[in-house]
């Protein structure tokens, strides 16, 4: 590795250079605008920035490409359907260390600094924690210097704007790239052909795949800095676009919908992040946009070996591919086909090359949710890629009926191909058995992940199974977003090393968590982030809520398995409870919810609509007196979770035990001094291990209890029956207390509570009400509430993404990192 790209020396900007950068940009803002900078507008100013940003970011990059190719080093390329970057400048500039020109340049034009920054729209090419962790992800193979690219599409529309109108969620485009991204780079040399459809015809001994539709993608580089490093990572996105513009016969003769046919299907798959997959058409398209992504990524790094290397025989070894989640898991038969069928290896070569390179993160522990093809589907759009599935699974099997001579159930249930009604491709067993190493993404999830949906594979593969605990960013989720936290921690830590590259620091502070001082000054930052917080609901919802109130945040995609709704019934309880004693003391509690429902997801839109009814009547009801607010704010991303994540006192982490593969937004919460009230699941696990459990606010079943209690049979009714409070709230949403112009609203959402409760919430609600006696009890003494959240926040230096990355590189990729 080049050393001047890791060289800390070379980053720091003297006063001079301050100067000199704060007039560049000055001068450049003038020059793009043609005004002078104190008339340019905020838009003008944040994209100018970007732009001087950019230009230093794509020198690095070219840097960096060069010495890699004159080190042949080996590359990581994260294949993965979302990034969810947020907004890039404020990012860049702390990274380049022009944050201080930057203000100077803005405030010597009359400018402010922060409505810049507000300018910027967040990038709409992600969701949820998958995209959020592939962006960390970024940030910390950059930071470590892993020579590094991530792959995705350049979606033009994300997932969807979420809109609340009457209470209930409504879909529009994010139409983020109306005025273009000042951050990208076009590579209209990166272009690469895709094909779907046509036949498999016999070219001499081998096989070759004719398509009849053929489409181009193009490339566009978004640049990731690394801090405290030269070193950036890129993340290369795929622009989809037809073979040829028009039909120039069709338009010719009049039929322009026809002429225009192939350009609109074509552009399509960049429309929208996970189109509603309701419909046949919207699971092709998925399915379409699955095949874009890997076939432009691994054509591209194919292309970027041979430059590099000259032959494809090192790719395993010089070529690190990772699938986030099953949505890339095409990358197997395309990898196949590309050495195969393309560049003229044999096939055990060229599985040789697959399994040496590629690995693969599964994200869920939930059949359900994990994604199968029906083979007519893939038989009609990739029917190469079906033989070499069926090749490769043949082979698979073949080597477990040496094992399992007289198994025929066993070898069924590894099979790639499920059998069982209409005939599917199981993606995720495609995943595990092309790949070297397979890795959860905390210890229970991986634990559970070999003794239930994969205990088969774990059986014939043991070794082929590990953990690597998911991480958050330091850089973004502190730094970034609480400014005055991250400032107290540079006080009493100091920057050398800086906390922002080396997290582990934060334990220093677990012995002065006893320092009243220091648990002013914590107390202190947290109000001035709710304070924020609060400027913010009432200017976007105009509903004034008490920043000395306790913020309980709760922000996940609306699911029910994250149990919004356990949370709603708390809040419905409470109420209740303070209406019927208006006189006592209550702790003053502002519950804010924030996520989107999948646009096909009935019951998860019906939660929505049940928090704003409950948040309607709360609200509005005279004898809570500001005790007890509910805010749902709508279109969740990264940027407003920047506001979130340091305002929150409690964070909500509160899914059926089992079923939350990691979570991150529980370490943002916790890095940023909240305390956790949840089940015993996911890495919510190993953060209380290593606060200390009674820091924590744990509740219900844990996964050995569920699974029993399941296994026992479930009977929700009875907690019904024998929980006075539990009932009441039940009956108060069943009997319309909270939709009174629609009495029978949520009475189908009830029965299902109460006859099935898939997810235990009625298993759990006593115990949950309980913990949020001890999280009020607590509230009540500030000076040992801030206590807590300083043990908290020490106890939060291993969930950095970049010890994340760390042990992704030592025992998946097999590559080095510094720092």
């Amino acid at each position: 590795m080049n050393e001047s790209l890791t060289d800390p020396d070379i980053l720091g900007l003297s006063d001079a250079d301050k100067r000199a950068a704060s007039a560049a940009l000055l001068a450049r803002i003038e020059r793009e605008s043609g005004r002078t900078p104190n008339l340019s507008s905020l838009d003008t100013w944040m994209r100018t920035a970007a732009h001087a940003c950019r230009a230093e970011l794509a020198e690095r990059m070219n840097q960096c490409l060069r010495a890699d190719r004159q080190a042949k080093a080996k590359r990581v390329h994260y294949l993965s359907m979302e990034f969810l970057m947020g907004r890039a400048l404020s990012n860049a500039l702390a990274a380049l260390g022009l944050e201080t020109a930057f203000r100077e340049a803005a405030c010597a034009a009359g400018r402010d600094p922060g409505a810049v920054l507000e300018r910027e729209p967040d990038a709409a090419l992600g969701n949820g924690g998958l995209g959020r962790l592939a962006a960390c992800f970024l940030d910390s193979m950059a930071t470590l210097g892993l020579p590094a690219f991530g792959y995705g599409l350049r979606y033009e529309y994300g997932m969807f704007a979420q809109r609340i109108h009457d209470g209930c969620q409504t879909e529009e485009p994010d139409d983020w790239l109306r005025d273009g991204n000042p951050w990208e780079l076009h590579r209209p040399e990166l272009r690469y052909r895709v094909g779907f459809g046509g036949r498999v015809v016999s070219d001499g001994p081998g096989r070759r795949w004719v398509p009849n539709e053929q489409l181009h993608a193009t490339a566009y580089d978004f640049i990731v800095p690394g801090h405290g490093t030269r070193r950036v990572a890129v993340l290369r996105q795929w622009q989809a676009a037809p073979s040829e513009p028009i039909d120039y016969a069709a338009f010719s003769r009049g039929d322009h919908a026809a002429a225009g046919a192939a350009k609109q299907a074509a552009e399509r798959i960049n429309w929208v992040l996970y189109p509603d997959d309701s419909t046949p058409a919207g699971r092709q398209l998925r399915l379409r946009q699955e095949y874009v992504l890997v076939s432009a990524s691994l054509q591209d790094l194919i292309a970027r070996h041979l430059a590099d290397h000259g032959r494809l025989t090192s790719l395993g070894d010089k070529a690190a591919i990772h699938l986030n989640d099953t949505h890339p898991a095409l990358a197997v038969p395309e990898l196949l086909r590309l050495l195969i069928d393309e560049h003229g290896m044999s096939w055990d070569a060229a599985l040789a090359q697959c399994r040496q390179a590629l690995s693969y993160t599964n994200h869920t522990l939930m059949p359900e949710a994990l994604e199968t093809w029906p083979l007519s589907m893939l038989e009609e759009l990739l029917p190469r890629h079906l033989e070499l599935i069926f090749q490769l699974n043949a082979w698979f099997l073949n080597t477990v009926r040496r094992s399992h001579p007289n198994d025929d159930a066993f070898v069924a249930r590894v099979s790639v191909i499920d059998e069982r009604g209409e005939r599917r491709v199981r993606m995720a067993p495609l995943s595990i058995i092309a790949s070297h190493r397979v890795n959860g993404v905390s210890q229970l999830h991986s634990e559970l992940m070999v003794e239930t949906i994969f205990a088969d594979f774990a059986q014939i593969l043991p070794r082929r199974f590990c953990n690597v605990t998911n991480g958050v960013t330091p850089r973004r989720w502190l730094a970034q977003a609480n400014p005055s936290l991250a400032s107290l921690l540079d006080q009493r830590l100091g920057t050398s090393p800086n906390w922002r590259t080396h997290l582990e620091r934060l334990s220093e502070l677990a012995p002065l968590a006893n320092d009243e001082r220091l648990r002013a000054e914590v107390l202190a930052a947290k109000l001035h982030n709710k304070q924020r917080l609060a400027e913010l609901v009432r200017r976007e919802l105009g509903l004034p809520i008490d920043p000395h109130s306790l913020f309980d945040v709760h922000i996940k995609r609306i699911h029910e398995y994250k149990r919004q709704l356990l949370n709603v019934l708390h809040v419905v309880a409470r109420f209740q409870a303070i209406c019927a004693a208006p006189e006592a003391d209550w702790v003053p509690r502002t519950v804010v919810f924030a996520g989107k429902a999948a646009s096909a997801y009935v019951i998860a839109k019906t939660i929505i609509r049940l928090i704003h009814d409950v948040a309607r009547v709360v609200n509005s009801d005279p004898r809570v007196d500001g005790r007890l607010r509910v805010v749902f704010l709508p279109n969740y991303g990264v940027s407003l979770g920047e506001v979130l994540f340091p305002a929150a006192d409690l964070s909500q982490q509160i899914s059926t035990a089992g079923t939350e593969a990691s979570g991150t937004g529980n370490m943002k919460f916790a890095l940023n001094g909240a305390l956790t009230i949840g089940t015993w699941d996911g890495a919510t696990i190993e953060m209380a291990q290593a606060v200390g459990r009674e820091h924590f606010f744990i509740f219900g079943l844990d996964a050995n209890q569920v699974s029993e209690l399941r296994t026992n049979g479930y009977e929700p009714r009875a907690h019904y029956e024998n929980e006075p409070k539990l009932k009441a709230v039940l009956d108060a949403i069943a009997e319309g207390s909270f939709s009174p112009n629609e009495t029978d609203r949520y009475r189908g959402l009830v029965n299902t509570l109460l006859n099935r409760d898939a997810y235990l919430l009625l298993a759990d609600f006593a115990d949950y009400l309980a913990a949020q006696e001890r999280v009020d009890t607590l509230f009540r003494q500030p000076d040992e509430w801030a206590r807590h959240a300083i043990l908290n926040i020490a106890g939060m230096g291993g969930f950095s993404s970049d010890r994340t990355i760390r042990e992704y590189a030592r025992t998946i990729w097999n590559m080095p990192v510094h720092g």
